[in-house]
């Protein structure tokens, strides 16, 4: 049954329920980082995973899967090799997730490698030579 929010009308009721769910995701995403990164650090003996950080986690619109972003550290294995591995895992991970979330239906897991930080990293260095051109031109100018 839906009860609407406080300060939600008849005619605004649909916008509420909308508003609410999207609460309930976010606090369910949240939650959704801190156990799977935990089970990934404790549980998993998949040796391809080895060092590996879960930085996001978007769920979809009725909360039945899940892309889990994840930053590889270590240069023993390449990101693909621990996608693959966390894909491996994934099964066991759902199971556990539902669990310790007390969840009724645990959302299907899939994972992929997040590279924000290169971008970050591509976009520092792009402006940090533009900087570096930008001085030189002001230097090389007519006194």
């Amino acid at each position: 049954m839906l009860f609407p929010r406080r300060g939600c009308t008849r005619g605004r009721l649909i916008a509420c329920r909308f508003v609410a769910s999207k609460a309930r995701q976010q606090r369910l995403e949240s939650e959704l980082q801190r156990v799977v990164a935990a089970l990934v650090s404790r549980e998993v003996k998949d040796p391809r995973v080895g060092m590996v950080t879960i930085t996001a986690v978007r769920m979809a619109a009725d909360m039945g899967a899940a892309k889990i972003f994840f930053v590889s550290f270590g240069a023993r294995h390449t990101p693909d090799e621990a996608a693959a591995g966390l894909t491996r895992a994934a099964g066991f991970l759902r199971g556990e997730v539902g669990r310790q979330l007390g969840l009724r239906h645990a959302p299907r897991l899939y994972f992929e490698r997040d590279s924000s930080m290169e971008n970050a990293d591509r976009l520092t260095r792009l402006i940090d030579s533009a900087v570096k051109d930008s001085a030189a031109k002001r230097d090389d100018g007519p006194l």
